[in-house]
C-alpha cells in the first residue's frame, strides 16, 4: 500500500502543515456546518458567562472544558457525515448508523454540558 505523500513531513515543516490543516478544518466547519457555528457560539457566551458569574475554580474549569468538548465533538460529527456524504449520497443503514452514532455523541456532550453548569450554578 502506497503512503500518503504528506507523512514524509518531518520537524517544524510538519507542525506548520498540521496547524494548517487544523486552521483549514476549522474554517471548513465555519463555513459550511450550522450546527458547528451554534456550538460555538454556544461555546463563546458560555466561557464568557463562566468567568463572569462568581463561580469557584474548579466550577469555571468543568464548564469550559465541557463547551471545548461539544466543540470537538461537533467537528468529529461534521466530519463523520462528510465521510459518509463523500463515499455516497445513497441511503444505506450502516451510513444512517454512522451519522446516527455521531449526532448520540454531541446529544451526550451537550447532556453532559447541561449538568455540569447545573452543578456549577446550584451544586455548593
Amino acid at each position: 500500500m502506497k503512503e500518503s505523500p504528506f507523512k514524509g513531513k518531518r520537524g517544524m515543516s510538519r507542525v506548520v502543515n498540521a496547524l494548517g490543516y487544523s486552521l483549514d478544518g476549522l474554517g471548513a466547519g465555519w463555513r459550511n456546518e450550522a450546527a458547528f457555528r451554534q456550538v460555538s457560539m454556544l461555546a463563546v457566551a458560555g466561557i464568557v458567562a463562566a468567568f463572569v458569574l462568581p463561580l469557584p475554580a474548579w466550577a469555571r474549569a468543568v464548564v469550559v472544558g465541557s463547551h471545548v468538548l461539544t466543540v470537538i465533538v461537533e467537528l468529529l460529527n461534521s466530519a463523520i457525515e462528510a465521510a459518509v456524504d463523500h463515499t455516497s449520497l445513497e441511503k444505506h443503514h450502516l451510513a444512517k448508523r454512522a451519522k446516527d452514532l455521531g449526532s448520540a455523541a454531541q446529544l451526550v456532550c451537550l447532556g453532559n454540558l447541561a449538568l455540569m453548569w447545573a452543578l456549577a450554578l446550584f451544586g455548593r
